[in-house]
């Protein structure tokens, strides 16, 4: 499928700055990861070494977003007429995924200490913990910058369970130190769970709403055919299909129908609607049939 140059060009841009986000993240996560396994194994602090555990995880969850990125800049071809956007769709599906895992993880963890707390070395684990949040706010701050793709916010929001994860390790250290209270690290656990999941949900329905090819969140196909019917011209829209291929690229085909009298311009009221598709609903791939009212479709009855 051929882009139109300029949206391929910025799309391209987008992808080259995902990618470099990705890889910064990346780098950072894993180094963060490797100074909690050594503070995890000074302070004797299972809290620590399962924050580094869940970096690992966002890790390798990284590395699937940042290699997603990258095939999705390959051309399209004959077979893959849309190219390889959706192999991000898919890398974000199963970030869902490992996060709804992480969240079971914690949530398992957390009740093994409720009912037997590890005693920690409180000071050890703030400072740690401390380490550990000031970079992944690094990391969220470096993948904000890098676009507003599904597959990269996914990643932001392995980054932001980091994050959470570390304040809820930093709660807890300063907590223990002052209390000697063991039990507010399962609490805290189970609360970056939650918000965990709240995410995690959001993000693998609009996954699962772009495979199943459903309409893209803030576009009615309603409200498309009506606004293609009230053009000069346009006597009906059927077969409307509105979908989305990746995050943020809409498409649209359909059939419509025009009087006699403009049937000799088809080729300008074409123009007329794509262009009001763009301006209005932001979609610029559409496949439009246009017929006349005494058009037979075959094996077909049209729908007004």
């Amino acid at each position: 499928m051929a882009h139109p140059p300029a949206a391929q060009a910025g799309r391209d841009n987008d992808s080259a700055a995902a990618g470099r986000g990705l890889l910064l993240a990346l780098a950072l996560t894993t180094g963060i990861m490797l100074i909690e396994v050594a503070g995890g194994l000074l302070s004797g602090s299972l809290a620590l070494l399962s924050d580094a555990g869940h970096m690992l995880t966002d890790a390798l969850a990284l590395a699937m977003a940042w290699f997603a990125v990258s095939v999705s800049r390959r051309p399209a071809d004959p077979r893959r007429s849309y190219g390889y956007h959706r192999v991000e769709i898919l890398a974000a599906l199963t970030n869902g995924v490992i996060l709804l895992v992480i969240c079971l993880a914690i949530v398992y963890e957390a009740w093994d200490r409720l009912m037997q707390p590890q005693v920690v070395n409180g000071p050890l684990v703030t400072v740690f913990a401390a380490i550990g949040l000031v970079a992944n706010l690094a990391g969220m701050w470096i993948l904000s910058r890098a676009g507003r793709s599904l597959n990269v916010r996914c990643a932001r929001m392995h980054v932001a369970s980091d994050a959470l994860a570390s304040v809820g390790v930093l709660v807890a250290g300063i907590a223990i130190a002052l209390t000697s209270w063991h039990r507010i690290d399962p609490l805290v656990s189970c609360a970056i769970a939650g918000a965990i999941l709240l995410g995690a949900w959001r993000l693998l329905r609009e996954t699962v709403d772009i495979l199943l090819e459903g309409a893209p969140h803030g576009v009615d196909p309603g409200d498309v055919s009506r606004a293609i019917e009230r053009l000069d011209g346009i006597k009906g829209v059927h077969d409307l299909h509105v979908w989305c291929i990746t995050s943020g690229m809409t498409a649209l085909s359909g059939h419509v129908i025009l009087d006699t009298a403009s049937l000799a311009r088809s080729d300008a009221v074409l123009n007329r609607i794509k262009e009001m598709l763009k301006e209005r609903f932001s979609i610029d791939h559409t496949t439009i049939q246009i017929e006349s009212e005494s058009y037979a479709e075959v094996g077909e009855v049209h729908h007004h």
